[in-house]
């Protein structure tokens, strides 16, 4: 029981400074790790509660303002497709969603990452918006990985740093919010999880402070390299956590 709970608290202080830096990513990076050692419902739990923890942190951190009009369309989507992703959870076979969620981000984000001139996005308006939110709520509610595809669609469309912190730090928060309430509701969250609970969050609050001041004296072009570097990097991490377990099926 003791590795486990340096397992939980090491996947905590990575993925908290990774989130607090980059905004998103603490559900695939803390993953990453704790894939090898609780099972996946647990771990999803854990990624939720992690993500929404280093959200409010950064959002009391990191204050880049708040803009409705661009919110609005991810997040009806987000509350749209959080439902039908805490559907999901229990029936889902977690080892083909990663290998899935893993190989998209492998193939596609190296290539953004190598291009001199990374496309840009201007089509689909509020409507593309809202089903990016969609995908980023399914997502989130089977376990926590609620930023990714509305970080890479943000990458996309060529938004600054700040936009994409603004899009992301608040869809995410909300998001997680909105997932974890609905986790607790259906019972997912049990008394046996709380003590993991209590590991994870002291776990990452300083890493994530740490991530959030680094955030503050990044480039735009240093950005975008660190948000597709960061989501390269999960995807391998998802692949090889998922496709040993593929193989031994």
């Amino acid at each position: 029981m003791d590795s486990v709970f340096l397992v939980v608290a090491l996947g905590a202080v990575v993925a908290g400074f990774v989130q607090g830096l980059s905004g998103f990513a603490f559900g695939m990076v803390a993953m990453s790790f704790w894939a090898w050692a609780l099972e996946p419902r647990l771990a999803a739990t854990l990624a939720v509660f992690g993500a929404l923890t280093g959200q409010i942190l950064a959002a009391i951190s990191v204050r880049r303002g708040f803009s409705l009009q661009l919110l609005l369309p991810f997040i009806v989507g987000g509350l749209m497709g959080i439902p039908l992703g805490v559907l999901l959870l229990p029936h889902l076979d977690m080892a083909w969603f990663k290998v899935i969620l893993g190989g998209l981000l492998v193939l596609w984000c190296p290539v953004m990452l190598l291009s001199r001139h990374l496309p840009t996005v201007s089509a689909g308006g509020r409507l593309a918006d809202g089903i990016v939110g969609m995908a980023g709520g399914v997502l989130g509610g089977i376990g926590g990985f609620t930023g990714t595809i509305p970080t890479l669609w943000c990458t996309l469309r060529g938004y600054p740093k700040d936009t994409q912190r603004i899009v992301i730090q608040n869809f995410n928060l909300s998001m997680l919010m909105v997932t974890m309430g609905t986790y607790l509701a259906t019972g997912i969250v049990t008394r046996d999880m709380l003590p993991l609970f209590a590991i994870v969050a002291p776990a990452m609050l300083v890493p994530t402070l740490l991530g959030t001041r680094m955030y503050i004296g990044i480039s735009e072009a240093r950005f975008r390299q660190i948000v597709l570097g960061l989501l390269t990097v999960s995807g391998v991490a998802l692949l090889v956590s998922a496709v040993p377990q593929l193989l031994q099926a």
